[in-house]
């Protein structure tokens, strides 16, 4: 027993000094990288005398980032954003009902697009090789992808049952009724590859979403208990989530938990 307390007192110790090392800013002020400077900005007290010099050299730092970047660089939208909240606050650090209220404008843009074009805005090939192939990274090789033939089909969505389904999440994102029964759910794909994302709840309710690689798809389910799966590139991901308002959950090579 003695040498299993001291076991744990042990790992205990060693935890909480790399949690310690892990937010150390002692050495704060020599840094020239944006998002350790970044961090600082989130984690620091609001009166910490650091803030004063950090935070112009930062800004300076991310102006020059987009200066020098080139057109496809995939931060300068990133670099964009964290300038334009510098510039209004003390961090880029927001809260959770900010960053859904962000997602929930850029998702009602995007539909409205849609609405006006009466197609998605979102171009689909579902010829590629993408669509018959996954890469294993662990077994370096190509492994024939079953669902290839059933994400087809759901991205295959006829003219009038898109603008129904479209008009349904519009309809979803505008309502603030937090005794509405249904709720809307935004799965983004961060990976290379297209994907199922499966959604069991209680009973018989099931849905199914499409969503291609390096996109996002939404969509509108009853609120309650489900178990979220799908295969990304080859590597399996499951997760319980309760749905009781809107979310967003990212998928990707390093797969969300």
């Amino acid at each position: 027993m003695k040498k299993i307390l001291l076991l744990l007192c042990t790992v205990l110790f060693f935890s909480l000094s790399a949690q310690k090392k892990g937010k150390d800013y002692s050495e704060i002020l020599k840094s020239n990288n944006i998002y350790e400077i970044n961090a600082f900005l989130r984690d620091a007290h609001p009166d910490d005398p650091r803030r004063s010099v950090l935070k112009p050299r930062v800004m300076e730092m991310m102006k020059e980032y987009i200066k020098n970047a080139h057109p496809a660089d995939q931060k300068v939208k990133d670099m964009q954003e964290m300038l334009a909240l510098l510039r209004r606050r003390p961090s880029t650090k927001i809260t959770f009902d900010e960053m859904n209220a962000i997602i929930k404008q850029k998702q009602i843009a995007k539909y409205k697009a849609e609405l006006a074009a009466k197609q998605p805005t979102t171009v689909y090939t579902p010829s590629n090789a993408q669509n018959t192939f996954v890469v294993n990274a662990s077994a370096n090789a190509a492994i024939p992808n079953a669902e290839a033939e059933e994400f087809n089909l759901l991205m295959a969505v006829n003219p009038v049952e898109h603008k129904n389904r479209t008009v349904k999440i519009l309809n979803s994102l505008f309502d603030n009724d937090p005794n509405a029964k249904e709720c809307i759910v935004l799965i983004r794909n961060q990976s290379d590859c297209n994907i199922i994302v499966r959604m069991e709840g209680v009973g018989t309710i099931k849905y199914r979403l499409a969503v291609p690689a390096q996109g996002e798809a939404s969509i509108v389910i009853e609120k309650g208990q489900y178990l979220f799966t799908s295969l990304v590139c080859g590597a399996q991901y499951a997760s319980q989530k309760t749905i009781e308002r809107p979310i967003m959950v990212a998928l990707g090579s390093a797969v969300a938990p």
